[in-house]
């Protein structure tokens, strides 16, 4: 997806107040929208580690659905987004190509939760990603993408994807600042109800 003009409006410093901080990792297929992601919401200049695409990728690569993108991230996106005042994401962007996969479990370290971002096109590439998270057992929740009129409902992709109900599934713009905050807060909350229902539990 194109990040076109996602640079943060302002170079923030971190506030005094700040005392919590969360380390969330956005997850995907290649072209997904993670890299515009991490720079639309990040209140900081993001750290990006894209890379030309080259002749090295073809026949490895799966580009399928992804036309015109010619940059692809081969580490990771970092960024930084206060909810509140006291409260602080810092944002981890996986490489979305299969072969820097092996970068995800390091990212995964420490890591509270994460977003799995999916396009509605290629519903399939979102695969990989949940089942690396089930397998850490992080939380997670599900955000499309939209690349134009919807292609599935909700609903649809939740099936395709055997999201257990539990698991949060809402729409989304990674361009749009407002919009990927809302997923942010999604998962924090998300994340805070699991744990209630933990403290409850014992």
């Amino acid at each position: 997806m194109d990040s076109g003009n996602c640079e943060p409006p302002v170079r923030a410093p971190l506030a005094d107040t700040a005392d919590e901080g969360l380390k969330i990792v956005i997850v995907g297929g290649f072209g997904v929208g993670k890299t515009t992601m991490v720079r639309s919401v990040s209140e900081i200049r993001p750290l990006n580690t894209e890379e030309t695409m080259t002749q090295a990728g073809v026949g490895i690569d799966e580009t399928a659905g992804a036309d015109g993108k010619v940059t692809t991230t081969v580490a990771f996106d970092f960024g930084r987004i206060s909810l509140n005042a006291r409260m602080v994401l810092y944002l981890f962007g996986a490489p979305g190509q299969e072969r820097f996969w092996f970068l995800w479990d390091r990212l995964f370290s420490g890591t509270l939760g994460a977003v799995v971002l999916v396009d509605p096109r290629r519903v399939a590439d979102s695969w990989y990603a949940i089942d690396r998270l089930e397998h850490h057992g992080l939380p997670f929740v599900v955000a499309r993408n939209n690349f134009g009129p919807p292609v599935h409902s909700l609903d649809q992709i939740r099936d395709a994807l055997t999201l257990d109900d539990a698991v949060p599934l809402i729409d989304c713009d990674a361009r749009d600042r407002e919009s990927g905050k809302t997923v942010l807060i999604t998962l924090v909350d998300h994340l805070y109800a699991l744990s209630r229902a933990q403290e409850m539990a014992t």
